[in-house]
């Protein structure tokens, strides 16, 4: 059930200032500042942090696994040559289903967003929030004057394809969305599509979701559609930099000729190469299964504090949660051990929600415990 009372009452906007507005739980709040897109939940495990107990990366625990260490460690013997991703390309394309024309291995998606900013045609870009802020910070770094279309709290942040205006020729909504963890289904965002229209769709968490049932990769069929795909997150790769494009040939070889040479380190391809097989797409498979018990069982204790919402259904490896005075909880969670990730950062939330990973039970129980100590009025002796 979407939350029934939101934190934000703002419904989908188009071209709204950088502030949040005082709420409708708070509503004599002063706004909150503008939001910083640039934080990201690494912030919040750097340095002395990196002792805390990890919710705000959404990375998945214990990875890479030894196989794929394994293959990465083997690609070192090769560093004296030029990389090539002939071989990842055709693996990554041949895993879709897809000719290799229609794959762009990238460092990660945050290289292809600043891609997609720098060389793909758009003078009136919207981007879909609350998401993943990059793709908006590259779009501004390129001089491009974005447009916010902010979903409802109050409707569980699922979207409306007529919230988009009409003019927009590049969209970009994620898939699950990130931080809210909502699954659009795929029919809701093709209704985005539209000939003229960039429609770009952040799919960096679709292979944590069962069956990868709203996935649009494999969709030919979609004029102007571009899907991003991380192989970071279920494999544990955020520091090897490692995700693809997939979309139509000409598109790919708009992208390609912003990228520098040899973008993609050879580790980084033998990666790709690897997680592509029918193997890896198994173990990738069953661990999306895992994920969702374990999201299941996070929500279930989230469930005994009646002062958390928890935005549901929720389809990826984190939850996003609503409570009042999350911030200063946030802090008090950090002295017991434990780093979350603050919503402040996204457009459309503000200082009431805090986003957390999905972790195994036990993590999740501990985590329960801390989490009874700090919020507000709770007994700390």
């Amino acid at each position: 059930m979407p939350m029934s009372r939101a934190a934000t009452a703002r419904g989908p906007a188009t071209d709204r200032p950088d502030t949040d507005r005082p709420t409708a739980d708070r509503p004599d709040a002063a706004p909150d500042p503008a939001p910083d897109l640039r934080h990201h939940g690494d912030a919040e495990v750097r340095g002395a942090a990196g002792e805390l107990t990890d919710l705000a990366v959404n990375v998945r625990a214990d990875t890479p696994p030894n196989w794929l260490k394994s293959r990465i460690a083997a690609s070192i013997d090769t560093l004296a040559a030029y990389p090539d991703g002939t071989a990842a390309r055709a693996a990554v394309a041949e895993r879709h289903g897809l000719a290799p024309e229609r794959v762009l291995l990238t460092a990660g998606a945050a290289e292809a967003f600043v891609l997609i900013a720098r060389a793909l045609p758009g003078r009136h870009p919207v981007v879909v929030h609350p998401q993943f802020t990059e793709p908006e910070a590259a779009l501004r770094d390129a001089g491009r004057a974005v447009r916010r279309v902010l979903l409802e709290s109050a409707d569980g942040f699922r979207l409306r394809p007529d919230a988009v205006p009409d003019d927009a020729d590049l969209v970009v909504i994620g898939n699950p969305t990130n931080p809210t963890s909502v699954l659009h289904p795929a029919e809701a965002i093709v209704e985005l599509a539209r000939p003229g229209r960039t429609l770009v769709v952040d799919e960096a968490f679709m292979d944590a979701v069962p069956g990868e049932s709203a996935s649009l990769a494999e969709r030919t069929d979609v004029p102007g559609l571009v899907v991003l795909r991380s192989l970071t997150k279920t494999w544990g790769l955020a520091g090897l930099r490692i995700g693809y494009v997939i979309a139509a040939p000409r598109t790919v070889d708009a992208l390609e000729r912003a990228q520098p040479l040899w973008p993609v380190s050879s580790p980084a391809l033998a990666a790709a190469e690897a997680c592509s097989a029918p193997p890896a797409r198994a173990e990738a498979a069953h661990a999306a299964h895992r994920i969702a018990a374990d999201r299941a069982h996070l929500i279930a204790r989230l469930a005994e504090f009646p002062s958390i919402r928890v935005c549901e259904p929720a389809a990826g490896p984190f939850v996003l949660i609503h409570l009042p005075g999350a911030d200063a909880v946030r802090g008090r969670l950090r002295e017991l051990g434990f780093a979350v990730r603050r919503g402040d950062t996204f457009p459309g939330l503000g200082l009431d929600w805090l986003r957390l990973a999905v972790r195994d039970r036990a993590t999740t129980d501990r985590f329960v415990t801390a989490l009874a100590r700090a919020l507000p009025g709770a007994h700390t002796d």
